[in-house]
């Protein structure tokens, strides 16, 4: 899978641009604040339908301007495949082969990406909130259903801490609709659970040999799933529902009290394991950003293995945060296999070969001078 096409209007700092890419290393070269990160998150959010920046949408329209959009182009083993996303301040419109989408989970999942920057370094070392919207975007790119179990997910959690709150404040008292609310919601975190549970192990499976030859055979990962229910590893979709049910009545009284709901996805983890260690806990930073790495280059094999197709790379300024041998493993997996968009401020402290050979695009104040 590759981007061949890439077109921004009213996009951050870019008014208008179009742009052809090459299968392989595309570096976007430039100094701070000119574009490069924008253009980067722009081929993003084509995929995803949103940012890994922001969560306000309007913040991706330049300025003065009502709506901003991307259009882009790519080859798939399937096919030729155009994607447009309108963004407005009344909301996004998505098109794919200039058939307008629904619903976005029935977008999300025709281009895939993965992306790694600086802050993805805090997948093992930052909050639960971090590693939960990890999965749930590398899920999301594979399983347009759980994107859609996800999103109803949410505006029951949502629904139903209100009610939580006018129990608390005695402003209602009836037990059945919060019964009927607990329902409903216990069988979407159960599929929420159980796919979360089925995507970690694979990904487990790609990362430890990863890992494994990144550390040079020194070090073994494991990744654990901390669901905030107590079920076992093999445990079916209907023994997670019966956990659910169980647990949301054991606790009750407690959440009334509290307010808000106190079991559920929205509440999980996930813990890295380095010889048996919690890498959060007691990595060294170097442990910390192998792990971090491992997971990446994994999602990538991981995406492949499921839909036959090599995702999209994106580089956002990562490279210069690598050692040399970290660097090194990170380009020599990705050669000749995967599209990658790298941005850097210069490519003289990147040794590697990969990059001399790369296709560069100079930013400067939102304006890009294509290689000719």
């Amino acid at each position: 899978m590759f981007l061949t096409n890439l077109t921004l209007t009213n996009y951050r700092n870019y008014e208008y641009e179009t742009l052809n890419f090459g299968e392989g290393v595309n570096v976007i070269l430039g100094e701070n604040a000119q574009g490069k990160t924008n253009m980067m998150e722009a081929i993003y959010v084509l995929a995803m339908a949103k940012s890994h920046r922001t969560s306000n949408d309007k913040d991706l329209i330049r300025w003065n301007e009502e709506y901003a959009k991307i259009e882009g182009r790519a080859e798939k083993r399937s096919g030729s495949l155009t994607l447009e996303l309108l963004i407005s301040k009344k909301g996004k419109k998505a098109r794919c082969n200039h058939i307008e989408q629904q619903r976005l989970s029935q977008y999300v999942g025709h281009l895939n990406v993965v992306m790694f920057a600086p802050e993805d370094l805090n997948l093992v070392k930052g909050s639960p909130q971090v590693r939960r919207r990890f999965v749930d975007m590398e899920i999301g790119q594979v399983s347009p259903v759980y994107i859609h179990d996800l999103s109803q997910y949410q505006k029951l959690l949502q629904q139903r801490n209100h009610y939580l709150k006018m129990m608390q404040a005695r402003e209602r008292s009836d037990e059945a609709v919060l019964d009927v609310l607990t329902e409903q919601l216990v069988l979407l975190a159960a599929k929420i659970t159980l796919r979360r549970r089925q995507f970690l192990s694979l990904l487990e499976q790609w990362a430890m040999p990863i890992h494994y030859e990144i550390s040079r055979g020194a070090e073994q990962l494991c990744i654990r799933y901390e669901p905030s229910v107590d079920v076992s590893e093999k445990a079916e979709l209907s023994r997670i529902v019966e956990a659910y049910s169980e647990t949301f009545a054991a606790m009750r009284e407690r959440e009334v009290q509290r307010g808000t709901t106190l079991v559920g996805p929205h509440r999980d983890d996930i813990a890295f394991f380095v010889n048996g260690k919690n890498v959060q806990t007691f990595g060294s930073q170097g442990q910390q950003r192998t792990t971090a790495l491992a997971v990446k280059l994994a999602e990538l094999e991981l995406i492949f293995s499921e839909l036959g197709d090599y995702p999209i790379l994106l580089l956002d300024d990562v490279l210069s945060e690598l050692d040399d041998f970290r660097q090194t493993h990170l380009l020599d997996a990705i050669r000749k296999k995967v599209q990658t968009f790298v941005t850097t401020t210069s490519i003289d402290g990147i040794k590697h070969d990969i990059i001399q050979e790369a296709a560069i695009y100079r930013v400067h104040s939102g304006s890009v001078t294509a290689p000719s």
